[in-house]
C-alpha cells in the first residue's frame, strides 16, 4: 500500500506563509509519503494555471513523489449560475489542468443540495439527473486524458453511502468512481463500518480521516467543535486518536481488493506536521498487520 498526503492537510503552513506549495511537496517526502493529492490551489501571478500544475508536477518529480490526484469543487445544480452546461465545461477545464499535473484521479463535488429559495418539495432523488449528467459528460471527457473522474461522500448533501452509491451506479461508467472518505460519514451521522462496507466495491481512491465526537443532546460549549447534519458535534483528529474505526474501515476494503493510495486528509487543531506525521506512522502500523 501507498500513502499519500492532501495539500489540504498543510493549509494553514500555506496560509501563514510558513510554507509554499512547492515546499509542502518536498516537505511530504521528508514526512515519509509517497504522492501527493492536490487540492484546488492559487495560481502564482504570470503563470496560467496549467502551467503552475506542470511546474508542480516536475516539483514532484524532483523530489520522488507521484501526484495522486486533483480534488475541485463543483455544483452540478447550482454552480456557473445553475448553467449545467457552463459547470460542465469549466470540469472540462479543470481535467486539462489535472492532466498537467500528471495525475490519474480527478475528485470534483455533485453538488451542495438545492437552494432554499429553489427547493419546494425536491430531494435528492430529483437532483440525480443533472448529477448523473454532469459526472459523466466530464468522466467521459477526463477518460481521453487517461484521468479517471470520481466523487466523495462530502458536503452534506452528497455526504451517505446510500446516495453516493446512487451516484455511481447512475453514471454507469467504469471511468468513473468514488473517493471513500472514510470519516465523512459521521457529518451525516452515518455509521463508517456500514458505509464503507457498502461503497468498497466502488473505491477509486481513500481518504483516512479521523474526528473526535460529543453528543449533541446538551448545551456545549467548547471551541472548535462543527456540528453534523443531525447536531452531533465532531472536530478533527489525528488518525487514531478518535471515533472513526480506521482499522476496521481500512480492512474492509483491503478486503474489498482495494490497492491504490490511502490519503492523509487532516483537519485536527494540532500543529499540522505532527498531525499528518503521526497519521501516517499510525496508517504505516495498521497496514503492517493487514
Amino acid at each position: 500500500m501507498k500513502f499519500s498526503v492532501s495539500t489540504y492537510s498543510y493549509c494553514r503552513l500555506i496560509g501563514s506563509g510558513e510554507k509554499t506549495l512547492p515546499e509542502c511537496i518536498a516537505f511530504a517526502k521528508e514526512t515519509g509519503f509517497d504522492g501527493v493529492e492536490f487540492v484546488e490551489f492559487d495560481t502564482p501571478e504570470g503563470m496560467t494555471k496549467k502551467e503552475y500544475a506542470k511546474f508542480l508536477r516536475e516539483e514532484c518529480e524532483k523530489n520522488g513523489v507521484e501526484p495522486v490526484s486533483y480534488t475541485i469543487g463543483a455544483d452540478f445544480l447550482n454552480g456557473s449560475d445553475g448553467d449545467i452546461d457552463r459547470e460542465i465545461a469549466r470540469l472540462k477545464e479543470e481535467v486539462e489542468v489535472g492532466a498537467a499535473l500528471g495525475v490519474k484521479l480527478m475528485r470534483h463535488d455533485a453538488t451542495r443540495g438545492y437552494e432554499a429559495e429553489n427547493r419546494g418539495f425536491k430531494g435528492f432523488d430529483d437532483a440525480l439527473p443533472a448529477i448523473i449528467r454532469g459526472c459523466r459528460e466530464v468522466t467521459e471527457y477526463a477518460k481521453t486524458f487517461g484521468i479517471r473522474t470520481m466523487v466523495e461522500n462530502h458536503g452534506y448533501f452528497c455526504q451517505e453511502s446510500t446516495r453516493v452509491e446512487k451516484i455511481v451506479n447512475g453514471v454507469q461508467n467504469d471511468n468513473f468512481g468514488l473517493l471513500v472518505d472514510i470519516g465523512n460519514f459521521m457529518c451525516a451521522d452515518e455509521n463508517p463500518i456500514e458505509a464503507v462496507g457498502r461503497l468498497a466495491p466502488y473505491a477509486f481512491h481513500v481518504h483516512a480521516k479521523d474526528f473526535h465526537k460529543k453528543s449533541g443532546n446538551a448545551p456545549f460549549f467548547c471551541d472548535g467543535f462543527f456540528r453534523t447534519r443531525g447536531g452531533t458535534y465532531l472536530r478533527g483528529a489525528i488518525i487514531g486518536h478518535g471515533y472513526v474505526p480506521v482499522y476496521q474501515c481500512l480492512s474492509t476494503l483491503v478486503e474489498n481488493g482495494y490497492n491504490g493510495y490511502v490519503t492523509v486528509e487532516f483537519e485536527g487543531m494540532e500543529d499540522q506536521k505532527t498531525g499528518t506525521q503521526y497519521g501516517l506512522n499510525t496508517l504505516k502500523k495498521i497496514f503492517a498487520t493487514l
